[in-house]
């Protein structure tokens, strides 16, 4: 049993971040349709709800199960930290493995919704048949990277930073050196949260498509 097992409740409400197990799938793709808007809920904004997880999520519980962890509160997972330790690895990974079964499920985009989210449909498609937009110049030194949400009940009670804290641990561990994110542009608040945090702009972010990097140890 690690530490974060027997890390127990947060702050007395029954709270626990613990590692992720199987029966999370189902909870870890719901937060992510839920905050897949900018962190906020993408529900009904594409033609297909399972799209967002099916990028942004359950391919990374499928290749590195060991680095997700949840926010457990007795019943449900609701919120999580997923990522992995070698980006180049999972890249080749996601072409092997993952990407057939996407191209079964998301053929082509849908229909329009009326919606306008700030991905488009036909870009989140894209995306999960060519995972190489993963691999950035600084993948070198900054072979991990990493995806996390919460809900909002969770939202701004220091979740986001034990996660994150949870997550370079464990790359730590594993002699991970640093690791890297995309923040959506226009979701402010996640950008504020991560320069808090020590994350520093890369040399290849650009404002429409900031990229952030942290050691992982301090």
């Amino acid at each position: 049993m690690n530490d974060i097992e027997q890390a127990g409740p947060s702050r007395g409400d029954g709270l626990t971040i613990r590692p992720y197990r199987p029966a999370d799938r189902d909870d870890v793709a719901n937060v992510c349709l839920r905050t897949g808007a900018s962190g906020a809920d993408a529900t009904g904004m594409y033609s297909d709800d399972t799209l967002i997880a099916d990028v942004a999520a359950l391919p990374y519980l499928e290749f590195a199960p060991d680095l997700a962890f949840v926010v457990d509160d007795g019943e449900h997972a609701l919120g999580y930290v997923i990522g992995v330790a070698d980006t180049a690895a999972f890249i080749t990974w996601w072409e092997r493995n993952w990407a057939p079964g996407f191209a079964e499920r998301h053929p082509e985009p849908g229909p329009p919704t009326g919606h306008t989210p700030a991905i488009s449909e036909e870009l989140l498609v894209w995306v999960g048949l060519h995972p190489e937009v993963t691999r950035i110049p600084e993948i070198a030194d900054y072979p991990a990277h990493l995806h996390i949400n919460l809900l909002p009940e969770l939202q701004g009670r220091g979740f986001g930073r034990r996660l994150v804290d949870t997550f370079r641990g464990a790359l730590a561990e594993r002699g991970v050196p640093a690791l890297y994110l995309g923040v959506d542009s226009s979701n402010t608040g996640a950008l504020a949260f991560y320069t808090r945090l020590g994350f520093h702009e890369l040399g290849s972010s650009t404002p429409e498509h900031p990229l952030l990097g942290i050691a992982t140890t301090s």
